[in-house]
């Protein structure tokens, strides 16, 4: 049996003296009790305790990787919420979660809630149901040399379009990936640009921070300009073989980065916005980089 810390024994526990072998039974086999006594462990461990009863614990341990990847989103968004100013200000008892299920759980999870939420009146809502797409926080990084002026784009099929059935499916995109737990988003950056690019990066703007679809997805992106040397040459075919990335780099002017958006051909969110930034500082960053 796994010697709770202090931190843990309340979530492991619970409130019923008579549930604590099985609990505890129940968490030492979904996680081998690989489970540190830090904020993300505690987080980790209540998301963990919240499936007994729904999923086998084994199948817990096969994604438990990925529960730390969610448990990293959920302490990140707790730590550094947005400003507030013209929303409201929520506070405590604002939302109420009556129910909490996961009905599929493979490498990302979907998350179903019961809840009541604060009117604009004042009064709470009715119980409404909604599900949630699970798959933690996201960087993108778009490489741009401001000596050249031009952008590194990257190419592969994508899942989401296919499910749209879309013709087109491979986009244009920044390079993009998960964020590792305990990493910083810059570093994931960085990382990801060596994997899908084989490709050192210089200094990094954040040029926004967003949820790409908050009607449904909890997933919240990072979207970066990296300053980088693309020489002739420098785009190419990468990604992760154990991943199954076939990811083409292309090397494009800026001026031709934008007459796609124009033209319709990207469609990708994060690549939209990180571009507009830059339309709105290229000369800043070219004239701190070449004297213009």
């Amino acid at each position: 049996m796994t010697d709770l810390s202090t931190g843990l024994h309340a979530i492991v526990r619970g409130d019923d003296p008579a549930q604590e072998p099985a609990r505890e039974a129940f968490f030492d086999a979904a996680t081998g009790g690989d489970v540190a006594d830090d904020a993300a462990g505690r987080i980790l461990a209540r998301d963990v305790m919240a499936l007994m009863g729904q999923r086998d614990p084994q199948a817990i341990r096969k994604r438990l990787g990925q529960m730390r990847v969610s448990a990293a989103s959920r302490l990140r968004a707790m730590g550094s919420p947005a400003p507030v100013g013209l929303r409201h200000d929520a506070a405590s008892g604002d939302v109420e979660e009556v129910r909490r299920i996961q009905p599929y759980a493979h490498y990302f999870a979907v998350e179903e809630y019961d809840v009541r939420f604060r009117r604009f009146d004042g009064s709470m809502s009715e119980v409404v149901n909604r599900g949630v797409f699970i798959s933690g926080d996201a960087v993108t990084v778009l490489p741009y040399d401001p000596v050249r002026d031009r952008v590194l784009l990257v190419e592969q099929w994508r899942a989401g379009p296919w499910g749209r059935d879309d013709p087109q499916p491979w986009l244009l995109e920044p390079i993009a990936g998960r964020i590792d737990p305990g990493e910083p988003p810059e570093d994931t950056a960085r990382r990801e640009a060596v994997e899908e690019a084989d490709l050192a990066i210089g200094a990094l703007h954040l040029a926004s921070a967003f949820y790409p679809s908050p009607g449904a997805k909890a997933e919240f992106v990072y979207a970066y300009v990296g300053m980088a040397d693309l020489p002739d040459g420098a785009a190419g075919v990468f990604g992760m073989e154990g991943e199954a990335e076939d990811i083409r780099g292309h090397l494009i002017p800026f001026a031709d980065l934008m007459d796609r958006i124009a033209g319709g051909e990207i469609q990708s969110a994060p690549l939209l916005i990180t571009a507009y930034w830059l339309a709105s500082q290229r000369d800043r960053l070219r004239g701190g980089v070449t004297g213009a």
